[in-house]
């Protein structure tokens, strides 16, 4: 049953390397970082410049059809969240948000040698079972009728 997820892994960086890997995902301060990465076809997309992306396309091309544009919009004009994605990146296999997990799996893998707790704070994995993933808040819901 467990086939039927994709699967996405995030890293965690200290906050200077975190502005590094914001303008240059292959810079030297990052380590075996990059190598890694490349050796899976993979890249690394902050979190938060990925919630700024969705609100401007969002607001380019009508937020009704953006279901999450309000909860977006909110969490990055939120200064503890904004912090706090600042430094998450969604590492993306081949150019996909989410892939198999025998794909994970090997990525996981080849980047636990390179968490160190102070530059490289750790990995999460995520996975696209609504039940494990938070649900938009209430007050984000539009009205029906």
């Amino acid at each position: 049953m467990g086939d039927q997820w994709q699967y996405q892994l995030r890293i965690y960086l200290a906050d200077e390397l975190a502005e590094v890997a914001r303008g240059d995902s292959a810079a030297a301060a990052l380590g075996p970082l990059p190598a890694v990465l490349e050796k899976h076809g993979a890249t690394m997309k902050c979190q938060l410049d990925a919630f700024a992306d969705y609100v401007t396309e969002a607001e380019a091309h009508g937020v009704g059809g953006y279901p999450l544009y309000e909860w977006t919009k909110a969490t990055i004009e939120d200064p503890v969240k904004r912090a706090k994605h600042l430094r998450s990146f969604a590492l993306h296999i081949n150019g996909e948000p989410v892939y198999p997990k025998q794909e994970a799996d090997g990525l996981e893998a080849d980047l636990h040698p390179v968490v160190d707790g102070i530059s490289i704070l750790r990995i999460s994995r995520h996975d696209t079972n609504p039940a494990n993933n938070p649900q938009v808040p209430e007050r984000f819901h539009k009205p029906q009728g």
